[in-house]
């Protein structure tokens, strides 16, 4: 369905545009606890809206002040430069705990880690100050994402040229989470060299457009549609060498990875447990169980006790990648190491999607028919998995395993891996 304005009732009202957080509102978390305590705060105010913001398709504007506020845009940012650094296992863990929540708020900041990850191999010492800066003052960072027409999603037409009044950048992009909410939204271009770059656009720069055209069935709040640049004005300190991380082993792409495979854990964790208080709740039992509740039939319980190993099992897996790139970022990253931080979160990211595609669809097996009515809206945890899930191919996560197992090939260096 689309959720493009309707000319026949008139103008559509002015787009929203982030406002630039109130400091003295901005909390400053220091350790991996405050991290995950913050975590859990917003949790406890996300979840409770989750389902009408879905149902509605209400954009989670002022959630995404909270978020800002919470302190936790800025856990990854170093100590020396004021931030928390906390372990990625630390960080998988508080994207479980906002995506079991709210799995669009649960999104939409992943990608504000995965170019803050991208900064810290690449960055030079001043733009790391200035842009963790402004991330501990709880400014938003969002992605232009691949081209809707590109044949893979690394080609891009994307252009930042050099001309006489400056650089400028020109393209349109789609998938972009996070953008409309951002204070900056970087994105990959071509340079005039033709090599891979990353621009760190504000928010506000003359010729940027965020146009609301997502229309996805799953993750609808996280309005992943199209950014326009239009000859936008670009500052030379807001230039990446994107280029650089193709011949440097380096943690962006199994970091990234990582969360994906998180908000993947939570959504799974929310669906069973949706299905646990609703048998108890709502399902009756089917008529030749003996039973005189669901929650007593023994193939119910069964089931049950399956997902919960299995999203036991994934949780681990995932855990445990995490404390494999921490144990690897303490050390030189070599291109051996690089590689066994993509396998451990290659496997993490087949476990988390399997178990959320099997809970999700399990939820309406074991609550029976009741759970399928609209009021409940509980067909928005299948919808989220099912999209979040396509986000990459798991099929090439299981690949990137086998052929690193048998065949010592080292899996390819992009945020995909």
């Amino acid at each position: 369905m689309s959720h493009l304005p309707d000319p026949s009732i008139g103008p559509a009202p002015a787009p929203r545009r982030p406002r630039d957080p109130d400091p003295s509102r901005v909390r400053r978390i220091r350790s991996d606890g405050e991290a995950l305590d913050a975590a859990h705060r917003l949790a406890a105010l996300f979840a409770p809206g989750a389902s009408g913001r879905d149902s509605d398709r209400r954009l989670p504007w002022d959630e995404l002040e909270l978020w800002s506020e919470s302190g936790l845009g800025g856990i990854t940012v170093p100590r020396e430069q004021g931030g928390a650094d906390v372990s990625y296992a630390t960080l998988a863990e508080v994207f479980v705990i906002l995506s079991a929540a709210d799995a669009s708020l649960g999104q939409i900041p992943q990608n504000h880690f995965g170019v803050l990850g991208v900064l810290r191999e690449i960055g030079t010492e001043a733009q790391k100050k200035r842009f963790h800066a402004e991330v501990l003052a709880g400014r938003r960072l969002g992605n232009a994402g691949p081209e809707r027409r590109s044949k893979t999603i690394v080609e891009t037409a994307t252009r930042l040229r050099r001309t006489p009044q400056g650089l400028r950048l020109d393209g349109e992009r789609f998938y972009s989470t996070g953008a409309l909410f951002a204070h900056r939204v970087p994105v990959r271009a071509i340079d005039d060299e033709g090599r891979a770059v990353q621009v760190w656009v504000p928010r506000d720069a003359p010729g940027l457009t965020v146009i609301d055209d997502w229309s996805s069935f799953g993750q609808r709040t996280t309005a992943s549609g199209t950014v326009r640049f239009e000859a936008v004005p670009v500052d030379e300190e807001d230039v990446l060498p994107l280029w650089q991380l193709a011949d440097r082993p380096g943690l962006f792409g199994p970091g990234s990875q990582l969360l994906q495979a998180a908000i993947d854990q939570g959504l799974a964790q929310a669906a069973l447990a949706e299905a646990i208080a609703f048998v108890r709740e709502h399902a009756r039992p089917w008529t030749d169980s003996g039973v005189a509740r669901a929650a007593d039939d023994p193939y119910i319980i069964q089931d049950v006790g399956r997902l919960e190993v299995d999203l036991h099992a994934a949780h681990e897996v995932l855990l445990e990648s995490g404390r494999t790139l921490d144990a690897i970022a303490a050390q030189p990253v070599t291109a051996q190491s690089s590689a066994r931080a993509s396998v451990a979160v290659a496997e993490a990211k087949v476990l988390t999607t399997r178990i959320a595609l099997d809970a999700t669809e399990k939820l309406f097996e074991l609550a029976g028919s009741s759970a399928t009515r609209e009021a409940h809206n509980l067909g928005r945890h299948w919808r989220n998995a099912r999209t979040h899930t396509l986000h990459d191919p798991v099929r090439w996560k299981a690949h990137l395993i086998g052929n690193y197992l048998l065949n010592q090939v080292l899996p390819p260096r992009h945020s995909w891996n």
